[in-house]
């Protein structure tokens, strides 16, 4: 099978080079990461039901989906929610099959209360969220294209691309780095360390400013006094992990919207800033790399929900992302890589209408002679692109 795969060096300054480097992450908590993390569970919670009734996974889409902000109270030594975080599931779901009825609506809001419940330890699940399951039924066309998937190489249900890159720069290291040890190490220790936390990387030349918002769950924190000591602790923290990736140099600010003379601060009830005033929506947030990154390619396209199978926002921007991290790290002489993905409707995903990679080579190696190997690396992993179903149900890729 021959497969339409263009490999062509790419004439560029280099990122660590470049000026400026902006790097985003939203954390698990932050309202957008919220409705990710619900749709996607959603589809895994679908998609293994399915397989479970029906011997495979059916189609459906989940990716769209709103948080809708409550109201609260916050104070130290712990205040209330007065109005419900409202969770809004819509999107598309196979109810019956074969005769089969499915589910789909209780599924859907068992698997976003479980979610909600592991990601928000902090809140009251029978007084403070409300979630309400709109799924409708999936588009006849799209359904027909899923259908003709079962025994073969499934058919693209959608025209679109997906995009990776690889490797990832210092500030991209850095920024997953931090929101790595904040969730592994600092909140099991600390949990007046609230789920809500955006970080953003400004690279000016070799100055490196970390500015970190995050939620402190208000029970845990006893007055200002504590909560400016344990501010002062994350950032100094916080920093030290930071400089483990760079030599250049890292400034880190927690919470620069405080007031600490007024007493204004960044306290929440439950962790989340979607208690009050922040809604979230699918797919505006992290992309399938689980960063933002303005200075590289990227895919408007909500990865999380979208169903495993023949989804090309899902599966490119997945797929993408593997391809340009295995080049590099098999092939070298790779400066950057930069991979893009494109489907055309109905056709097989392992064939699609393009496979473009882009290379900045180091210097003194000519694209020549690493273009066969990119290509064959390429080639394999089309081949196998229903792995990528398979690791996404398992939970073994994350989506955002």
């Amino acid at each position: 099978m021959t497969r339409n795969i263009s490999v062509e060096g790419l004439d560029q300054i280099p990122i660590e080079k470049q000026r400026i480097e902006l790097v985003e992450r939203k954390c698990l908590g932050h309202p957008d990461s919220l409705a990710d993390g619900i749709a996607e569970s959603i589809s895994r919670a679908l998609s293994r039901s399915y397989l479970e009734e029906c011997g495979s996974v059916l189609h459906h889409n989940t990716d769209q989906g709103e948080v809708v902000a409550g109201e609260s109270l916050p104070k130290f030594g712990g205040g209330t929610i007065t109005k419900p975080i409202y969770f809004l599931i819509s999107g598309r779901a196979t109810k019956t099959f074969n005769g089969i009825n499915i589910p789909a609506d209780a599924i859907a809001v068992e698997a976003a209360r479980d979610y909600i419940k592991s990601i928000l330890p902090a809140i009251n699940m029978d007084r403070d969220i409300i979630v309400d399951c709109r799924m409708g039924k999936g588009s006849t066309d799209l359904q027909d294209v899923f259908r003709s998937c079962e025994g073969m190489v499934p058919r693209a249900n959608d025209t679109s691309f997906g995009v990776g890159h690889a490797p990832f720069s210092e500030a991209e290291s850095i920024v997953r780095g931090v929101s790595a040890f904040i969730d592994g190490t600092l909140r099991p220790k600390y949990p007046v360390i609230g789920q809500d936390c955006k970080i953003m990387c400004l690279r000016d030349g070799d100055a490196i400013t970390l500015t970190i918002a995050m939620a402190f769950v208000d029970r845990y924190c006893s007055g200002i006094a504590e909560y400016i000591e344990q501010k002062n602790f994350l950032t100094e923290q916080i920093a030290a992990v930071a400089k483990q990736f760079t030599k250049r140099s890292v400034n880190v600010a927690v919470n620069t919207a405080d007031d600490l003379e007024g007493g204004s601060v960044f306290l929440t009830v439950s962790g989340t800033s979607a208690e009050m005033g922040d809604d979230g929506s699918v797919g505006r947030g992290n992309r399938a790399n689980g960063l933002i990154t303005p200075n590289r390619p990227m895919s408007m396209e909500a990865t999380s929900g979208k169903n495993p199978i023949n989804h090309i926002g899902k599966i490119y921007n997945l797929l993408a992302t593997q391809v340009a991290q295995d080049c590099v790290a098999k092939v070298d002489g790779i400066e950057e890589m930069y991979v893009r993905m494109l489907s055309q409707i109905g056709y097989p995903i392992d064939q699609p209408h393009v496979a473009s990679a882009q290379i900045l080579t180091k210097p003194g190696v000519d694209i020549s002679s690493v273009k066969p190997d990119i290509e064959a690396i390429i080639d394999e992993w089309l081949e196998k692109t229903p792995t990528i179903t398979e690791k996404v149900i398992r939970g073994e890729l994350s989506t955002f």
